[in-house]
């Protein structure tokens, strides 16, 4: 079995030697330009178009990542009838969970204007807001957005949730569909964004959406930097509709000294770390999935091209 490795951001010799471990009747290479040897794997994060274009031995791609927008952005260039599979959690949910819930009991304490009122030298006594009126939307219910309204639940919170088709969760009113949408931001006091980058959920966080959430909401982005049209919320933040935002993702990354972002107290901002890949968890997922194709089982997180997740 020959298994192509490819993650730029990530020093490969662990990864091998762990992927080794646990496949011992593997070799393993790292993918490097004009390497077209055969494989019968390939574990990959943003792959160039060059690594996959025209194989046609691969018998499953392997994304180091729950979001799949970096290697479904190859188009043409991904491999006909190949699996692509994502990492199903593999340890990013329960980050995900502790960096929302952080977020959330943050704005529902006030501890944002308690952190403002100590940089200027004041003791004041601050309310925290009242639970009945503090729903929590959580944008896309998929294995992280479930797993951080598990979270949630235990503190009481109004929750929502908005899926693109119809699902059910105890203790959550879910809305399901484009029509839906409106309704689902005008009931969310926060809303949280966990939705896969599609070409329909683009830019979702935009002017006129945002402004359907209730005066003085909160937003928290822990998808991708492209759900949010940044200038609609800077402006909006600016005006007071939206009390404060908290940012794990943006469009340009890292983001730029310049960006008036670093400017505006009320939007906090995080390098990207809400749920980082956890090497030993993800090698044991790929692994048994590897052995499954093998078999000629199917998988779980097997990605819908059209759909784009």
């Amino acid at each position: 079995m020959q298994i192509l490795f490819h993650a730029p951001d990530a020093n490969p010799a662990p990864w091998l030697a762990e992927l080794q471990a646990a496949l011992p009747q593997a070799q393993l290479r790292v993918w490097q330009e004009g390497d077209t040897a055969p494989a019968d794997f390939a574990v990959v994060w943003k792959p160039p178009a060059a690594m996959l274009q025209g194989r046609t031995d691969l018998k499953g791609i392997f994304n180091l990542g729950a979001g799949v927008d970096a290697i479904l952005q190859l188009g043409d260039a991904l491999p006909a009838g190949v699996p692509i599979v994502r990492l199903d959690d593999a340890g990013m949910g329960v980050q995900m969970a502790e960096y929302v819930s952080h977020a959330v009991l943050r704005y529902f304490r006030k501890f944002d204007q308690l952190d403002a009122q100590q940089r200027a030298g004041k003791w004041r006594f601050v309310k925290a807001h009242e639970k009945e009126n503090f729903s929590v939307g959580i944008l896309g219910l998929g294995v992280l957005g479930s797993r951080i309204a598990a979270a949630l639940a235990p503190f009481g919170f109004p929750l929502h949730g908005w899926s693109r088709t119809q699902k059910t969760a105890d203790g959550m009113t879910c809305h399901a569909g484009a029509d839906a949408l409106p309704g689902f931001l005008a009931a969310s006091r926060v809303v949280v964004c966990v939705l896969p980058l599609t070409a329909d959920t683009a830019g979702i966080l935009n002017r006129a959406n945002l402004s359907v959430m209730p005066a003085g909401g909160y937003l928290i982005n822990v998808a991708r930097g492209a759900h949010l049209v940044e200038e609609d919320l800077l402006a909006l933040v600016q005006a007071g509709h939206i009390a404060g935002a908290t940012l794990d993702v943006f469009r340009q990354e890292p983001l730029p000294p310049d960006h008036p972002f670093w400017q505006e107290p009320r939007i906090t901002i995080t390098p990207h770390i809400a749920a980082v890949t956890l090497r030993a968890d993800s090698v044991r997922q790929i692994a048994a999935k590897i052995n499954r194709l093998q078999q000629g089982q199917d998988v779980p997180g097997v990605v819908e091209r059209a759909r784009g997740y």
